[in-house]
């Protein structure tokens, strides 16, 4: 079993889940190379930035500890990964948006360093990308938390994947810092 294989897809129809949905939307709304810059920037963590906004209807301002990366052999298709604390701080959430296109039978690869952790399905699919999301387990946050790289992989095609390094520099004080 694969790291969202362990991982139970996030609740829905939850007050603060709604908030934090309205939230992820809102950073989504461009293009997934784009969406972190939505939000205002409250503070960066070396690769890793925390970002806020108030979105509408929700009580009080709600905040993601974000990174976006471009594939270094195809500098149009990009990646977004949002980390979010749910507000009764029992769950945590990861979204990743990656580009449309994408083959979602296939789901979502991670590898952090050089360990396969798994594959995640897709949850749905908006203009600006399709999200694969879940709730992180303590054994998951561990090793974001103590790896260097997090490789996404999306596929075109069955035979075809295409791999996001992404950066932990920063990750786990990034995580602790946010509200």
């Amino acid at each position: 079993m694969g790291f969202f294989e362990h991982g139970r897809l996030a609740p829905h129809g939850r007050p603060w889940a709604l908030a934090l949905c309205v939230l992820a939307a809102a950073l989504m709304a461009m293009p997934a190379g784009r969406a972190a810059a939505q939000g205002a920037v409250k503070s960066v963590y070396k690769d890793w930035q925390i970002r806020c906004d108030n979105p509408p209807g929700a009580k009080s301002e709600q905040c993601a500890l974000i990174q976006s990366v471009t594939s270094e052999d195809r500098a149009n298709i990009g990646l977004t990964v949002i980390v979010l604390k749910t507000a009764d701080q029992k769950s945590k959430l990861m979204r990743v948006v990656a580009p449309l296109g994408v083959l979602l039978p296939s789901g979502l690869g991670l590898k952090i360093d050089q360990t396969d952790i798994g594959r995640a399905g897709f949850v749905r699919c908006l203009p600006s990308g399709c999200i694969a999301e879940v709730v992180m387990d303590d054994e998951l946050l561990k090793k974001l938390r103590n790896g260097k790289t997090a490789t996404f992989i999306i596929f075109q095609t069955p035979e075809e994947g295409i791999g996001f390094p992404v950066s932990l520099a920063g990750f786990g004080d990034g995580y602790d810092k946010l509200p």
